[in-house]
């Protein structure tokens, strides 16, 4: 959302904004993936409650310190570190909410923790408007920390403590995942199930100035698509988790949020849009339908052990958030010999039919029981 204006104000042209944009974001995605396996074993050692708290304190810092740089070399160091530090806080949350509540609840319990947090970026979208970018991300590190005050009367997960008191499982260990096949399938599946989900926001939302640009569509503000995208994400969030209560299932509403979502990326990159409402019209519905994100974590949570659930849960996210350098890749790859929507539309396509395809192998998990371990 700050991409346009900090960029600019550094005195980077409309070519190296876009650049170095996408820079920034490939850097923050890489700091994310790297938070999202030490968080996750962290919370399977430590605790879930520990990580919740650090992984906010670092975010906050960073965003602070954001709002101090004045060279993309800095800008790009503090966006690793406020991507490791966010990596935490999605994973830890859904894992003890999943592990506090009973079985038959946990899906209301995950949707509101997803629904309420996504809409945090609408709140960052008409504050990036309000102020000032540097402002705006030293108002964002304090809601941080004023978040972080919040949260100290949570409580550590019963089936976390209960686990490591016995002292002789092994707790954390991110390499048991790949010791048999059939689990690490379990982990992949739901890492290349949500891929789609932040090629929408990554691409679709995020460069729509630069997609329509090119088709000689001005007035198309990423902080404006922001924050319809993720209106319509907070909406879809709450949608799907409902669906899933209702359904019974974890699976069907994310397979049924997947092809509505292929088939609006599809019009968004082909229909002749005049006007930047529209653009934004599009960019809700997109958001709407890939809001599969609390239901697709929880059903992660769910099929892996306590020994491993908290290094599922936050690694898978930020293996999804993570992919989104790969998509940008082939993205950029196809632009070798498409123009930008066209380009976007092809790697679309592909990520969106892997997804699909991985989404039909998930294990159907509403209702499990989560008092189990995974064995070596």
């Amino acid at each position: 959302m700050l991409r346009e204006p900090s960029l600019k104000d550094l005195g980077y042209s409309s070519a190296e904004r876009l650049r170095y944009g996408v820079l920034l974001l490939d850097l923050q995605m890489i700091g994310m993936l790297i938070g999202g396996l030490l968080w996750g074993i962290l919370a399977d050692k430590r605790g879930r409650l520990s990580v919740l708290f650090a992984s906010i304190f670092t975010y906050s810092v960073a965003n602070f310190a954001n709002g101090f740089v004045n060279t993309i070399e800095g800008y790009a160091v503090w966006r690793v570190i406020a991507g490791i530090g966010l990596a935490g806080e999605l994973g830890a949350g859904i894992t003890l909410v999943s592990e506090l509540m009973p079985p038959h609840l946990r899906g209301w319990g995950t949707t509101l923790i997803a629904t309420v947090g996504v809409l945090g970026a609408v709140a960052a979208s008409l504050v990036g408007d309000a102020f000032p970018w540097r402002t705006a991300y030293f108002i964002g590190g304090g809601m941080g920390l004023l978040l972080l005050f919040l949260r100290v009367g949570v409580g550590e997960s019963l089936l976390f403590s209960q686990l490591r008191a016995q002292g002789h499982v092994p707790l954390g260990n991110f390499f048991q995942l790949f010791r048999r096949r059939e689990r690490f399938l379990r982990y992949l599946y739901a890492i290349v199930a949500g891929v789609p989900i932040w090629y929408v926001i990554g691409i679709l939302v995020a460069f729509s100035p630069d997609l329509f640009r090119e088709a000689r569509l001005e007035g198309v503000r990423a902080s404006q698509a922001v924050l319809y995208a993720y209106a319509g994400l907070s909406i879809g969030d709450f949608a799907t988790g409902a669906l899933s209560q209702l359904l019974r299932s974890r699976k069907k509403p994310v397979l049924l949020s997947l092809f509505a979502s292929l088939l609006l990326a599809t019009l968004y990159n082909l229909l002749p849009l005049s006007r930047p409402l529209q653009v934004y019209g599009f960019c809700f519905l997109l958001g709407a339908f890939s809001g599969y994100w609390a239901v697709l974590l929880t059903g992660a949570a769910e099929q892996f052990g306590t020994n491993l659930r908290a290094t599922v849960a936050t690694s898978v996210p930020n293996w999804i958030r993570g992919s989104l350098v790969l998509s940008t890749l082939l993205w950029q790859g196809f632009q070798a010999f498409l123009p930008l929507r066209a380009s976007a539309l092809a790697a679309g396509l592909l990520l969106y039919a892997i997804a699909i395809g991985a989404a039909l192998k998930l294990r159907e998990t509403f209702g499990a029981s989560l008092d189990f371990v995974e064995e070596d």
